[in-house]
């Protein structure tokens, strides 16, 4: 993982309070990175100011803004969205290495898109070839590869563009065992 501040730089660990990656260059020797350091002097030094006489109201002090996250990579983004129609390009997005938590939330959704895909078109071949069901599964296999098609494109670009799509029945269960901010 690269150091926030310094693109190629390797970090070495994260801050204690943003949970940034920092190089060795810009960690202190409490753990923490330039833009905390420089958010406690202003805080300090914002503290330690005489408040001024006068008849101007002071406008009250908004709340913290939460961590700025950076915007995953773009070719990160397009590997994973790349796994939705082709599930081994999915594989090969788990061992990237810039994957944030949320890109590999939608790695393992892109693979259980697919595999759910797989399992269904199983049951209906399976449904088609018992004699007396036959007739029924048969007519909607072929409506399945366009509905495949046409979702896992949907969802690619949805995972492209930077947003989190959710398929119905995936995204639920995968919220479960894989928290959005892990």
């Amino acid at each position: 993982m690269d150091c926030y501040f310094h693109a190629h730089v390797p970090s070495i660990a994260r801050c204690a309070d943003c949970r940034r990656p920092v190089c060795a260059t810009c960690r202190d020797t409490e753990g923490t990175c330039p833009s905390c350091r420089l958010g406690a002097r202003i805080d300090e030094a914002a503290a330690s100011r005489e408040r001024l006489r006068g008849s101007v109201p002071t406008a009250p002090r908004a709340a913290p803004v939460a961590t700025v996250t950076t915007p995953d990579p773009v070719e990160s983004r397009i590997l994973v969205a790349l796994g939705y129609p082709l599930w081994p390009i999915a594989l090969l997005a788990l061992f990237d290495r810039k994957r944030s938590p949320a890109l590999r939330r939608q790695t393992y959704q892109a693979l259980a898109f697919n595999l759910g895909f797989y399992a269904l078109w199983g049951i209906f071949s399976l449904l088609a070839s018992l004699p007396w069901l036959g007739v029924e599964p048969a007519i909607l296999l072929p409506f399945l590869i366009p509905i495949f098609l046409a979702s896992s494109v949907y969802y690619a670009y949805k995972v492209w563009i930077g947003n989190e799509p959710r398929v119905p029945i995936i995204s639920d269960w995968l919220e479960e065992r894989l928290p959005s901010h892990s």
